[in-house]
């Protein structure tokens, strides 16, 4: 990368170009995970779909390791990279809410806190995950696991249309009508077909929804994850609540002598009526002597931001995931001896309820194939200090080996880390090898490789196609 290729990448840039040394460096090259200190050699700042197309001829023909970046809290930091191209996508806001036939255009830049604030006006929502921060384009790609999903399906499942700049800068639609091969693609495949600069959702009446915990003490831990299991599997679709491990944080919500108790619970988000949702969930709330018990009527987007002051940019994060189509007295045994020794106050395990609207969709009808999974576990270790760095990290490693063996094989891909090819073919199982030809069609060279990376000339191992459990090397 020359300075005369730079100058004349800015003679057609609107936007920003970023390099070391610049005012806007440091603050633009941090990532939502502190643990992720990456040092590319230029950002490029985009301020629309031209700038993008540019950015992404410059690096192509400058040979540049080439990162995109959206929201940026991809937990491995795959938003980022050293020595290489950010295109970032940050300053692409625009979002459009068509009420009359409920759907919503969004720029690849916002997060989610932006798509809330623009549908709740009109009563509506879409899926999305449990972070109002998080990136809007990062989160869809992966699949979108979050509150709405037992309804509503996953956040694919509402996708409509994309736009997408491809790796040689020529820029195409894609829905179910046109592109159909990269839209299915883009369902779960991540970033690795290309640039998405703009999703159209369709949106679902929500305005206030049925929100609030169940919290109970770690000694009555067994009981309630075993009557969670059996809980949701039959529960009313409006009903939805993750199962956690977690310590009360010392907000006024909570009352002081539950102040940095460790705990297991339920967080609820349900969306039918008080009184469906009372009638509905009461046989859970119910199992042993609950703690903290307190469910009512919250603006979605209130719920959507519930964590985003617990959960700050630039905390140290490490993340390990599986799938579960099933939860044994024995696995549930596992989470009980790891979860209680949470080893800082933010770290937690999540239990996401995938069953209903997403069992739905066929496990080929989108890239993302774990279609019959009940649960998507996420195991993480958090704290605000580097020096807890392997206090978290060793914690997290350890609790998602002894689950791993009761898993089925492959993960969320949002929620992990860099963890080698094999993983990612025990994630797509047989998806994996049309999404190779399609990786093939679309970006031959690879392009787009900062991300969970599907490789153009691979060939899927017959035994991460099938997804059975324990497949691959163990990871770190």
């Amino acid at each position: 990368m020359s300075a005369q290729s730079v100058d004349q990448l800015k003679s057609i840039f609107r936007g920003e170009l970023i390099q070391p040394g610049d005012t806007a460096y440091e603050s633009a090259r941090r990532v939502y995970n502190g643990m992720i200190n990456k040092c590319p050699r230029l950002i490029a700042r985009c301020a629309d779909v031209a700038d993008v197309r540019a950015a992404v001829r410059f690096g192509a023909d400058n040979e540049m390791l080439t990162a995109i970046r959206g929201g940026g809290h991809n937990g491995a930091g795959l938003g980022i990279c050293d020595d290489g191209l950010v295109i970032d996508l940050s300053h692409m806001k625009g979002i459009r809410v068509n009420p009359s036939d409920k759907t919503v255009r969004v720029e690849a830049g916002c997060v989610w806190t932006d798509v809330d604030h623009a549908t709740h006006a009109f009563g509506l929502a879409t899926p999305s995950g449990v972070i109002s921060t998080t990136g809007v384009a990062g989160l869809t790609l992966g699949g979108g696991i979050g509150h709405l999903a037992r309804r509503y399906g996953l956040t694919i499942d509402n996708l409509l249309s994309v736009d997408v700049v491809l790796a040689d800068g020529s820029f195409v639609t894609a829905s179910s009508r046109e592109n159909t091969d990269l839209f299915w693609a883009l369902r779960g495949g991540g970033g690795n077909f290309g640039v998405v600069t703009s999703f159209k959702f369709r949106l679902h009446p929500i305005s206030t929804v049925q929100f609030g915990p169940t919290f109970w003490s770690l000694e009555e831990a067994a009981t309630v994850l075993r009557g969670y299991r059996d809980f949701i599997k039959k529960a009313p679709e409006h009903v939805s609540g993750f199962f956690a491990f977690l310590t009360v944080p010392p907000a006024p919500m909570f009352p002081a002598h539950l102040h940095f108790k460790k705990v297991c619970g339920i967080i609820w988000c349900c969306t039918g009526t008080p009184e469906q949702t009372e009638q509905a969930t009461r046989p859970m709330r119910s199992v042993g002597h609950a703690l903290l018990d307190h469910i009512g009527p919250v603006p979605f987007p209130a719920v959507q931001s519930s964590f985003d002051g617990l959960y700050v940019p630039g905390l140290q994060w490490y993340w390990r995931a599986d799938n579960f189509t099933e939860l044994s007295d024995e696995a549930i045994a596992r989470h009980v001896e790891h979860g209680s020794k949470l080893p800082t106050m933010h770290s937690t395990m999540h239990l996401y309820p995938v069953n209903g609207a997403p069992q739905r969709v066929g496990r080929s009808d989108t890239a993302y194939s774990f279609r019959e999974a009940l649960f998507a576990e996420v195991i993480v270790g958090v704290d605000p200090d580097p020096a807890n760095n392997e206090k978290i990290t060793g914690w997290c490693k350890s609790y998602w080996e002894a689950l791993h063996p009761f898993s089925a094989g492959g993960a969320y891909v949002n929620f992990m880390m860099e963890e080698g090819q094999e993983r990612v073919q025990a994630t797509y199982r047989e998806n994996y090898d049309r999404l190779v030809a399609i990786k093939r069609r679309y970006d031959p060279n690879n392009f787009f490789r900062v991300n969970q990376n599907i490789q153009p000339d691979a060939v899927a191992k017959r035994s991460a196609r099938s997804g059975s459990p324990g497949d691959g090397p163990p990871v770190s």
